[in-house]
């Protein structure tokens, strides 16, 4: 059996592919968000936060052969423990890496962390969207109360996600339900009503919204604020590529 860490928008494709190469497939999120994922006699599902331990436990339990990582690129401390619970088991580790945003054309500030991003985007007094999600919210939240800053954060209409804005202290005219990907006009209506003046997003790629947000922005004249992807370690095999993925698990498995 293969467990496949996920929650992000590859997860269910990724599922369909190991399926139809006849393998058996444990699909292991975070939250109980809904996935579109196919009914599989060969498919099983769980939620929740694994730690290391749990993580080994569980792989322990299930039989799992090999752990695939599609956890969202900015998850370091997830794919860490993935990483570490994998090794303690000598078991394969595939990381699957979505392909960076192409940001030619466009004119963007760079931030190493969250902290970073929140000085930057607060730095001129422009009302800012925070499109980065429902976690480090408090840095964005401090830094706009410090500057008088007015702040919309875009965050998912989930029980975490709802936990996380009342912990931030955030009021209810400051946050932006929705699910995204949003396309470019979406992102365009969102600014222009909340009269925003900077954007700030994490490089999550094409599959995370990225070149819409991109695009409104700029045709909105807004400052772009982009959180660096966390660096990664290990030499672990990575994947954008089903076909290349499906060659090597045959030759693993």
């Amino acid at each position: 059996m293969i467990l496949l860490l996920g929650g992000t928008s590859e997860t269910a494709p990724l599922a369909r592919a190991l399926l139809e190469a006849g393998y058996q497939v444990l699909v292991s999120t975070a939250t109980d968000a809904p996935l579109k994922l196919p009914e599989h006699p060969r498919l099983k599902r769980r939620h929740g936060r694994l730690d290391r331990y749990a993580m080994v436990a569980l792989m322990q339990r299930c039989e799992i052969r090999v752990l695939l990582d599609a956890t969202h690129p900015y998850a370091a401390q997830a794919q860490d423990q993935a990483r570490q619970a994998a090794a303690e088991l000598s078991l394969p580790y595939l990381r699957w890496e979505r392909s960076p945003s192409d940001f030619e054309g466009y004119a963007v500030t760079w931030a190493e962390n969250h902290r970073h991003a929140a000085q930057l985007a607060c730095a001129n007094g422009r009302p800012v969207l925070l499109t980065t999600g429902s976690r480090h919210l408090e840095s964005y939240v401090s830094q706009a109360r410090l500057t008088g800053v007015r702040l919309r954060a875009r965050v998912l209409p989930h029980d975490e996600s709802c936990r996380a804005v009342e912990q931030a202290g955030l009021a209810p005219e400051e946050v932006i339900w929705g699910q995204g990907p949003f396309s470019v006009e979406s992102n365009r209506e969102h600014i222009r009503r909340h009269e925003i003046g900077v954007l700030v997003t994490k490089d999550s790629g094409r599959a995370g919204g990225v070149p819409a947000k991109l695009k409104a922005a700029q045709l909105e004249q807004c400052i772009v604020v982009v959180v660096r992807r966390p660096s990664t370690s290990g030499s672990s095999p990575r994947f954008d590529d089903l076909t290349k993925l499906r060659t090597f698990l045959e030759v693993e498995l």
